[in-house]
């Protein structure tokens, strides 16, 4: 085994049994057009999102449907594995063709389609409860961060307000502050019967969200 791929199996805590698994996994269809990692990524993206979705399950029981399907397609898009393959600089260990001169090697989308090989090949290698490991080990900041992420107050409000009292939210822009690349924007939400909320944010549409948020614990929805 060589130590490129020794170095590897270190940064994802895994020893892969059948090592040709791995190298498949990390071999872009430009360095070899038969066995390269398109089938274990199509394979992955499936796995990954199975154990996601059973996590949040776990982790919200009592969130609405539309809300966990919000979550997940946050955790599993390809900004987020972008960001776990960058963590684990898994650019340095591509198999990538070099007569292929249109092939960026830093490109965004190969390096993310690989991480998700890499779960399907460790689901071939050994089974849902390894590649559930993985998952979990290099998602679970992201995992974390969705409980406190403000996930679609908006929508929330939105529907409390239409279904008690059959009128929207009011939302009344405030001011915008700060320095032209770092503004503030300030908000102000009510609803029949409440009081006016402010929120703030780096966009009015983050502002509202902010404010539509504080409301919702003010009515405890």
């Amino acid at each position: 085994m060589n130590d490129k791929i020794k170095e590897f199996e270190k940064i994802i805590k895994y020893n892969f049994k059948n090592i040709s698994l791995l190298h498949t996994a990390l071999t872009h269809k430009s360095f070899d057009n038969e066995m390269n990692n398109e089938k274990l990524e199509f394979l992955g993206d499936r796995v990954l999102g199975l154990v996601i979705s059973q996590k949040l399950l776990q982790k919200f029981p009592n969130e609405k449907e539309g809300i966990i399907d919000k979550k997940l397609a946050n955790l599993v898009n390809k900004k987020t594995c972008l960001l776990i393959a960058r963590k684990l600089n898994l650019k340095k260990f591509l198999y990538l063709g070099s007569s292929n001169k249109n092939l960026d090697r830093s490109s965004d989308k190969i390096i993310s389609d690989c991480l998700e090989a890499i779960v399907g090949a460790i689901y071939l290698d050994n089974g849902l409860k390894s590649s559930e490991k993985f998952i979990l080990n290099f998602w679970n900041l992201y995992l974390d961060r969705s409980v406190i992420t403000l996930i679609d107050s908006k929508t929330q409000l939105q529907e409390y307000s239409l279904k008690k009292f059959k009128k929207l939210p009011e939302y009344n822009f405030h001011k915008k502050t700060g320095p032209q690349h770092n503004p503030l924007f300030k908000t102000d939400v009510q609803i029949p019967n409440s009081k006016k909320i402010s929120g703030s944010g780096s966009s009015k549409k983050n502002a509202q969200q902010n404010a539509a948020f504080k409301l919702l614990k003010i009515l405890k929805v």
